[in-house]
């Protein structure tokens, strides 16, 4: 059995970065499945279920914007921390100005999307669905987190509320949004890898295949 909620997220800018672009960031036109399910888990996560993504309503014309970030030019190598973590002296730290890049970025201004999703149970033995959708609608009235949401990177903060009637995008027609990112499959953590499925936006509303779907291909 599936739960279900719906709620707005919305922000200054957004950056849902295309995987194809290897050193610029350049943003998807709308929010993927993965940045969606990652503001919801935000919200409330837990183990024994998952959550699907359902629907992602466009509430704003699909306005881009340039700018540049200072960005590091690496992260710490698994290495330095396994060392650091053995002999309790080695040093884990990166001094940012020897590591800084200036990078161009073309991210999404004025966002604000209506999220459909719902739940799934990975433990049917013991598990009150009903009780962990009231956390969720609980904690969504009163805007808790357990970390700020993010639309795409940590930088460009995400707000939310809930919301009970979905508002008409201003968006009509339909877009022809290509292969976009659907999400990661951890599956094998020695083997990551991403998996996509193509997307279409009919009058703002992109419609999500489910995980298990023959559409999200690997």
């Amino acid at each position: 059995m599936s739960y279900g909620v719906k709620l707005k997220v919305w922000g200054e800018r957004a950056c849902f970065t295309r995987p194809e672009m290897k050193v610029e960031r350049v943003s998807y036109d709308v929010m993927t499945p993965s940045a969606a399910r990652a503001v919801i888990e935000a919200i409330y996560w837990k183990p024994s279920i998952r959550w699907v993504i359902e629907r992602i309503h466009v509430l704003k014309p699909i306005r881009f914007e340039n700018i540049r970030r200072n960005e590091l030019e690496n992260k710490l190598s698994r290495n330095t921390v396994v060392k650091a973590m053995r002999d309790g002296r080695s040093p884990v730290e990166i001094f940012i100005e020897d590591r800084r890049q200036q990078r161009a970025a073309m991210v999404l201004r004025n966002v604000a999307y209506v999220i459909e999703a719902h739940f799934e149970a990975l433990e049917q033995d013991g598990l009150n669905e009903g009780k962990h959708l009231d956390i969720f609608n609980r904690r969504l009235a009163k805007g808790q987190c357990f970390y700020q949401p993010y639309l795409g990177t940590r930088e460009f903060s995400a707000y939310f509320e809930p919301v009970d009637e979905i508002p008409t995008s201003p968006l009509s027609g339909e877009r022809d949004l290509g292969w976009m990112l659907y999400d990661m499959n951890y599956s094998d953590p020695k083997h990551i890898r991403p998996k996509f499925f193509h997307a279409k936006m009919i009058n703002g509303v992109v419609h999500i295949p489910h995980p298990d779907s023959a559409e999200v291909r690997q």
